[in-house]
């Protein structure tokens, strides 16, 4: 870490803080030199700083002073105290507010190295722990990484197939599916895994952003750019550039996408310099980039791009093996997240998640089971603690079909039509996906109804 690492040491004694550098120079660490203690309070909210080394009686802010503010501006970044009338008190004081070591002048170099050295290896332990408990806490929290049914084993078996070679490949599914989680897992078992994986909402951001998002800018390239920036690619630099609702990206984004597809480099927003990267990208969408195409409102050059191979996360609907697993592993994450201790769910729970369409899929199913962990009277989680729309629904008798045998076709449609609206809290565009049409046709429906409607209120 020495050769990445920046100390930064204050002390108002010049030759102190020259031979302080000098030594830690030596050792390959950057350092960054303060006169007093105001000034490295400046130098701390300008980031960027692994260590802190200050003279405890300074004018202005004392060591002391600077330890508590410093712990406030940048509380990662460790504090060692050095002064040359150390007393025990003072000593003691200063591990209480937060100093990880204290030190008396004049300085033994073998030990100020070893304490330095202690010091940036506990720090980068820490961050190391605090990455990983991010990707346990993603890991949880993803339950839809989970799955016994064929659908969901079909589709992790391509994941699989994919994720070693270096082909682009388009992720496609519904809203809640998991598409991301597809992404990382093909990132995971690649030859890539070792490096970044960088994700990229494209309709969560402006054009302007977006562009500037993913390929950085220089300092001065618009207003409120006061120095350069890194973009997404360059971040990804070895690793994988996950492009999220890929459908979303402007005309005038989609060429410069496709640039760095076939050569493989770029430019910053008000740059010149030409900047290669190696990056994988995997992209998703919930959207129809065939009829986009079609529609001239996707380059078809970049769609060919994107969609070497193409892996299609399938609908909670269409995994229903899966929903009695997925609802028990939200169970024991969001039980211990807010401390109910749940056995399990009731039978009737249980046939009322199964028999429902889930029109938002594994998200909606996740925040449904949080919603019922914080709710459930008893100790099992039974049908009356679900919500109307799935507490409603019942797995229909297995000759129930029969019961529709002399029913007109066009009324058992519409009952299905009804219903399925219902589910859906009267989203068209969910029903459509639910029945496997189009909405233009939902639409037409019960517009025809609607007309049918009203000429029998004529007649009548």
């Amino acid at each position: 870490m020495s050769d990445q690492a920046t100390l930064l040491v204050a002390d108002d004694d010049e030759a102190v803080r020259l031979s302080l550098e000098r030594a830690l120079t030596r050792e390959g660490y950057g350092v960054v030199l303060a006169p007093d203690g105001q000034a490295a309070l400046d130098r701390l909210r300008q980031g960027g700083v692994d260590l802190l080394l200050s003279d405890l009686r300074m004018p202005g802010l004392t060591g002391l002073e600077l330890l508590k503010l410093a712990k406030e501006v940048a509380p990662d970044v460790d504090v060692i105290l050095l002064t040359a009338f150390g007393t025990v008190e003072e000593a003691v004081r200063a591990m209480k507010d937060g100093a990880i070591d204290f030190l008396t002048k004049p300085l033994q170099r073998a030990q100020l190295l070893r304490v330095v050295r202690q010091a940036l290896e506990r720090r980068s332990l820490i961050q190391q722990n605090r990455a990983l408990q991010r990707r346990l806490d993603d890991l949880l929290r993803q339950g839809n990484a989970i799955g016994v049914s064929p659908a969901f084993k079909q589709m992790m078996t391509l994941v699989q197939q994919v994720a070693d070679s270096s082909a682009t490949v388009l992720i496609q599914g519904e809203s809640g599916t998991g598409k991301e989680l597809a992404a990382r897992a093909i990132h995971d078992g690649s030859p890539r895994h070792g490096g970044p994986f960088v994700a990229v909402n494209c309709a969560a951001l402006p054009e302007t952003l977006l562009e500037s998002e993913l390929f950085g800018y220089e300092k001065g390239a618009f207003t409120g750019a006061a120095g350069r920036k890194e973009g997404r690619f360059e971040l990804a630099d070895g690793g994988t550039l996950f492009l999220d609702e890929v459908a979303d990206l402007s005309p005038v984004t989609q060429p410069k996408i496709l640039r760095v597809l076939q050569e493989g480099e770029f430019e910053r927003v008000g740059g010149t310099r030409t900047i290669r990267v190696d990056v994988r990208i995997v992209t998703a969408t919930n959207q129809d980039l065939a009829q986009l195409v079609r529609d001239k409102r996707f380059r078809e050059d970049l769609y060919y791009r994107l969609n070497v191979i193409t892996v299609r996360v399938p609908p909670l609907r269409e995994r229903p093996e899966d929903i009695r697993v997925l609802a028990q592993h939200y169970l024991r994450v969001y039980g211990a997240k807010n401390g109910r201790k749940l056995e399990g769910f009731t039978g009737e729970a249980i046939d009322r998640l199964e028999a429902y369409a889930w029109p938002g899929n594994v998200r909606e199913l996740e925040n449904l089971i949080e919603r019922s962990v914080l709710l459930a009277r008893k100790d099992r989680i039974d049908a009356e603690d679900l919500p109307e729309e799935v507490m409603g629904v019942k797995r229909p008798p297995r000759d129930a079909i029969l019961e529709l045998i002399g029913t007109p076709l066009a009324d058992i449609e519409q009952r299905l039509l009804d219903e399925t609206l219902r589910i859906t809290g009267g989203n068209k565009t969910q029903a459509a996906k639910l029945l496997g049409i189009d909405v233009r046709t939902v639409a037409r429906k019960l517009e025809r109804r609607g007309d049918d409607l009203a000429e029998g209120s004529e007649r009548s």
